[in-house]
């Protein structure tokens, strides 16, 4: 060897192995789709996305609520009626849409739509609050009535197979990781609303999913399955204790509003039993511009919802997604927008991008248990007072969860470069451009709307 003069020799050949392979599938998913876990622990995990998706849930009605005129008790009915609807849409979906362990809940996504919605000019004139909530109400049901046709008709059709069929890796990777990085202000900005407990959240929550596993080496894996679980009882009992102690008196009203566990106002407005109907607000109204708008929404989340279910496929440890089960999915996605408008939820459907996040923190992907979750939200939404206990749950801790939960799903996005030429100019363009677009002209309408209102 020291006197050739050809550099080093060879290696054989069963050294050429790559050290870390393309995988189409995860293989360190514990439980896929057809796979599920004892029901004791599957009832625990179905709980554990209930609790994840609850964050959504109740956050769009507090943000909303107020500013269509309505008190606690329009803000727990509400929350009431997503839960409901959600639990529905879920059901459908896993038996008859996609079958993914996909959660469809509320999306965050709707939310300027509808709060222009709320500032049209033919509500201005109502002076009672709570005809005003009532007549914003059916302006969105008929809205969401209306962009509902959309993804029907985009689904059922098979024209988002067809679109679908163009789904490369490379373009996927965009796709996916923005339906995760994209959501980053729901993420910190709100944990730092009130650091007391959103930092001990995020930090307990890393230590029992990352660090405790691989320090206690057991057969069943516990604290990294149901993370989110311990911490967020841990942490809720600590911001609950910081509460009493009167830690927060002598502070802000948003502040205590953040921080405190006794001022959600749900506990009280909550009624004991209460099954939501469908019209329950009044007969839904239809405009034309609002009607518009809500399209355009809904398909920005058919779009959304695209790059959920494939990461829900990959951390689910499923075949790469046929488009033709992408496109029924989409179509099953329109009806559970229906279902909104019916029920009045104040707020379209969507794949939820954190339960997506959650089956990666659990690698866990059964079908089955996502199922048992749509149970619990179902159960939850007609026991009133039972649910606004797990629903006054302090926004900053779910805030601290989702840094994690939509992290796994950008990661889910960053995966598929695998399956890249990353030494080529034209992936690289594509790549860059798009990340970069993607998140820059969001930034232009938040700073627009920053400055106009």
């Amino acid at each position: 060897m020291a006197g050739g003069g050809g550099g080093p020799a060879p290696l054989p050949k069963q050294e050429e192995l790559q050290p870390h392979p393309a995988k189409d599938q995860l293989s360190s998913v514990a439980y896929c789709i057809t796979s599920p876990p004892p029901w004791p622990e599957a009832i625990l995990l179905g709980f554990q996305h209930y609790l994840v998706m609850l964050g959504t849930t109740v956050l769009i009605p507090t943000y909303l609520v107020p500013q269509m005129g309505g008190g606690n008790e329009e803000k727990a009915k509400m929350i009431q009626t997503l839960l409901f609807v959600a639990g529905v849409n879920t059901l459908f979906q896993t038996l008859f849409g996609s079958r993914l362990p996909a959660v469809v809940g509320g999306s965050y996504t709707y939310v300027p739509t509808t709060i222009s919605i709320i500032l049209a000019g033919r509500y201005s004139d109502i002076v009672n609050p709570q005809e005003k909530f009532e007549k914003i109400m059916c302006g969105i049901q008929g809205a969401l009535i209306v962009a509902s046709s959309l993804q029907i008709v985009i689904g059922f059709s098979g024209l988002w197979r067809n679109v679908a069929r163009f789904l490369c890796p490379l373009s996927a990777v965009p796709l996916v990781a923005l339906s995760g990085f994209g959501l980053y202000k729901f993420g910190f900005p709100v944990l730092a609303k009130c650091v007391e407990i959103g930092l001990p959240q995020i930090i307990v929550l890393v230590i029992f999913s990352q660090y405790i596993p691989h320090i206690i080496r057991a057969e069943r894996h516990v604290f990294d399955r149901f993370a989110v679980l311990f911490s967020v009882v841990i942490v809720w009992i600590y911001a609950h204790l910081l509460t009493v102690g009167g830690a927060y008196k002598n502070t802000g009203p948003r502040t205590q509003l953040s921080c405190r566990t006794d001022r959600s106002g749900i506990i009280g407005a909550a009624p004991w039993i209460r099954v939501p109907y469908p019209f329950q607000w009044g007969a839904p109204t239809f405009d034309a511009g609002e009607s518009f708008a809500m399209m355009a929404t809904s398909f920005v989340t058919l779009v959304e919802s695209t790059g959920a279910f494939i990461a829900v496929s990959r951390y689910a440890s499923a075949t790469p997604l046929p488009p033709s089960i992408l496109s029924r999915g989409v179509g099953w996605q329109g009806v559970g927008i229906l279902f909104s408008g019916i029920f009045g939820t104040g707020n379209g459907s969507s794949v939820s991008v954190e339960n997506a996040g959650l089956l990666a923190l659990t690698r866990v992907g059964s079908r089955r248990v996502v199922q048992i979750s749509a149970g619990f939200m179902i159960f939850f939404s007609i026991l009133g007072k039972f649910g606004a206990v797990f629903a006054s749950i302090p926004a900053p801790i779910i805030a601290a969860i989702y840094c994690l939960l939509f992290a796994y799903v950008g990661s889910a996005g960053l995966s598929l470069l695998q399956f890249c030429n990353l030494n080529s100019f034209r992936t690289k363009f594509i790549l860059g451009f798009s990340i970069f677009m993607g998140l820059s002209v969001p930034q232009y309408f938040n700073e627009y709307t920053v400055i106009h209102g």
